[in-house]
């Protein structure tokens, strides 16, 4: 499954938004999924990230921001339908977890 680049940079503009509503510094969730941080910003451009990497990704951000107590940003195209078929394409990764003592966006 490709995405065009109109699907790319909308895409990365909705993980952004995600990673920006959990409150969480962008170094906390990339060392949780154990991401260095070059490949970290390939995975949030969405530009040559491996496919899974990026749903895993959007996942861990929604949850995250589920667990800060908003709503995530709606996806117009990691959806839970494309989410079916993309398992049809590639193995989708399990949902990260987070731990509970993370430090805040305000935090160093």
């Amino acid at each position: 499954m490709s995405l065009h680049d109109g699907e790319r940079a909308r895409t990365a503009a909705e993980l952004r938004a995600g990673l920006e509503l959990t409150g969480i510094p962008a170094g906390v969730v990339r060392e949780e999924l154990g991401y260095g941080e070059r490949e970290f910003e390939r995975i949030l451009g969405v530009t040559g990230a491996a496919p899974s990497s990026v749903r895993r990704v959007r996942d861990q951000l929604e949850d995250l921001v589920r667990e800060a107590g908003r709503e995530p940003v709606p996806y117009s195209v990691l959806t839970e339908r494309a989410r079916a078929v993309a398992g049809r394409w590639f193995a989708l990764p399990e949902r990260a977890r987070g731990g509970a003592d993370r430090p805040s966006a305000g935090a160093s």
